[in-house]
């Protein structure tokens, strides 16, 4: 249990501190204005503190600090910290779902729109997130008509752009056709602003230049363009349709609905952008720490506004509750914006009665997510204690490794490590092995080079400091399991042994033929009860590395059987390579090529094609 610095010693500044256990891991991460009083409370009698908060103290060894000059940069190191140590006792949050967005590729020589999920570039102009990805495509379809930028890949842009011929979207009016030279890039640009311009809320303007050219053209007797010009407004207007407005024009605010319990919290946010609601978040709160509602509302505000904003900050965020430090957090969001910005809670009006349909989203969100986890996890539950009880394990394993082996005939020898905490799978920590030092087909000593590569970088880790940890192999598994029978499970117990990790790690052997468990010192393996949940949990983590193995070893074959005559050429590296077949239609046709032909081209040094041409020509 940690002890109590010496008087004096905490500073009375504002900082971010940090609780370590034994092996000096980061357990806890905080923010104070000032760090003497704030670490104060931790250290009072354990029966006045939290749960949650006790449980920490009782596990932490340690507790350092950082001061720095206000409150804006705690928060911001507390962040930043949080996010490189990922500490188990601070807050969790799961997103409810990978929101959809749409995406104009400014980056791009010829930018384009797309409806994406996943991580944002840097520079590209983001709008959303949606609440369905059809709901996206059902706009950009309607918006495409008045604004026909480009929707194609990058790909398929060269390969008309190399034909001379537009795709089909060109022939129906949904692409200008820039790969082809029909829109001049100034008359492109200023379309792909049109746009920009309607995506951020500013659609008067847009349909007050449609109605402005559609009136010229019918005056200068153009009806022809002027049923095209009527046919666009009509599309942009239908659009408008889609968003709904809800406060007047002018408003920018991000409205934040939550719904909680004791243990999580459900979160709701509406992005309102001139008035029309723009997109909408949501995710779960898992409460690891001690937080009453004004703390809570402070780890979502960091939530949202940490990541990048996608569509711009607001000028009012309307809250059920002010966070813990109003000033501290309008300051910072102040400071993000290059503008006031001023957090409050909607009393009435159209600001109340839209922050209440967001908090009611909040609870439906709350009640699916706590119907399907209660499922989850009292599934998951069972099985981590069924596996205590019938393994005879000290603890119940929260954290299980399972390790398998891939291989043809003992070529592209690969072996899997797939890790399940808290019964769910965790894909970060899943690593993959090359075998270095077998030769021939045999699983045993594939298995222990594997075991001996992940346990000793475990303890290469461990005797590093805190900052010098890579994090890849920083926790043993309270359970390993290796695919296979007694054999196999020798193998592990051999690597463990001369590791000194026997008495620290537990270990096991799942024998697919008969679903039989082995453990070391019994002859006989434990037979887990059919139906039970423990047997499914193993069944699962043991399907799962195989798969994750023959994913790895089926790549490792793809690459080998796939290889070039032209790879290992002096000078021609993969960006050479692959200008060299697209010029000449192919690797045969490379390897038909006259010297000549090769030394013709004026981006190929002579020496690099004197060079190709040998190669191959001599394994010719």
């Amino acid at each position: 249990m940690v002890q109590r610095p010496p008087a004096g010693t905490i500073p009375d500044t504002p900082g971010s501190y940090q609780f370590k256990d034994a092996d000096g891991r980061v357990i806890y991460v905080g923010k104070a204005k000032s760090l003497r009083s704030r670490l104060s409370n931790y250290f009072q009698n354990p029966r006045n503190l939290h749960s949650r908060t006790r449980q920490m103290v009782e596990v932490a060894e340690t507790v350092e600090w950082m001061q720095v000059g206000n409150e804006v940069e705690a928060l911001m190191l507390e962040y930043t910290l949080i996010q490189r140590h990922k500490p188990r006792f601070n807050v969790r949050y799961m997103d409810d779902k990978s929101y959809p967005f749409l995406c104009v590729t400014t980056i791009d020589d010829w930018p384009r729109a797309m409806v994406m999920r996943g991580k944002r570039k840097k520079g590209n102009r983001y709008f959303g997130p949606y609440g369905q990805a059809y709901a996206i495509r059902d706009t950009l379809d309607l918006l495409l008509r008045t604004f026909p930028i480009r929707t194609c890949t990058d790909n398929k842009f060269r390969h008309h752009e190399k034909l001379g011929k537009p795709c089909l979207l060109f022939h129906i009016e949904k692409c200008a056709g820039p790969c082809v030279g029909e829109i001049e890039r100034d008359a492109y640009d200023e379309l792909v602003a049109e746009l920009l311009r309607f995506l951020e809320g500013d659609t008067d303007e847009v349909v007050a230049a449609l109605e402005k050219q559609m009136a010229g053209a019918a005056e200068d007797l153009e009806f022809e363009l002027a049923a095209h010009l009527r046919d666009r407004l009509a599309a942009v207007q239908k659009a408008i349709e889609k968003q709904q407005m809800v406060f007047p024009k002018n408003e920018d605010a991000d409205v934040i609905g939550i719904h909680e319990d004791e243990l999580e919290a459900a979160v709701q946010v509406f992005f309102v952008r001139k008035g029309r609601v723009m997109g909408r978040r949501g995710f779960v709160v898992d409460k690891a720490e001690e937080l009453d509602r004004p703390e809570l509302v402070s780890r979502v505000l960091e939530r949202l506004y940490f990541d990048d904003n996608p569509i711009g900050w607001p000028k009012e965020v309307l809250v059920p509750d002010l966070p813990s430090d109003p000033e501290l957090y309008e300051s910072w969001l102040s400071e993000l914006r290059e503008s006031k910005v001023t957090i409050r809670i909607p009393q009435r009006g159209d600001k109340r009665k839209l922050h209440e349909t967001v908090t009611h989203n909040a609870e439906e969100t709350f009640t699916r997510h706590r119907l399907k986890r209660s499922a989850d996890h009292n599934s998951r539950a069972r099985a981590l204690n069924e596996l205590q009880e019938y393994l005879g394990l000290p603890v119940a394993p929260l954290r299980i490794e399972c390790y398998d082996m891939s291989h043809i005939q003992g070529t592209d020898y690969v072996g899997s490590m797939v890790v399940v905490e808290d019964g769910l799978p965790k894909k970060s920590e899943y690593r993959r092995f090359k075998i270095k030092t077998v030769a021939g087909n045999d699983d045993f000593a594939a298995m222990e080079e594997v075991l001996e590569r992940r346990f000793s970088a475990y303890l290469a880790d461990r005797e590093r400091s805190v900052e010098e940890r890579d994090g890849k192999f920083a926790y043993p598994p309270q359970l390993l399991v290796v695919d296979g029978g007694k054999g196999q499970l020798s193998s592990a117990v051999r690597v463990l042994d001369e590791l000194g990790l026997r008495d620290e790690i537990p270990v096991v052997s799942l024998a697919k033929q008969f679903e039989e468990v082995f453990v070391p010192g019994r002859s006989e393996s434990i037979k887990l009860p059919r139906q039970s949940e423990a047997l499914f949990m193993l069944q699962r983590i043991r399907d799962e590395s195989h798969r994750f193995a023959i994913t790895y070893h089926r790549q490792l074959r793809d690459k080998r059987m796939t290889k070039s005559a032209l790879d290992g050429i002096v000078g021609l590296g993969p960006t050479r390579k692959q200008r060299l077949t697209k010029e000449l239609g192919g690797v045969n046709a490379v390897k038909r090529a006259e010297l000549e032909t090769l030394k013709a081209l004026s981006w190929l040094p002579d020496q690099v094609a004197e060079n190709v041409y040998r190669a191959l020509h001599s394994a010719g």
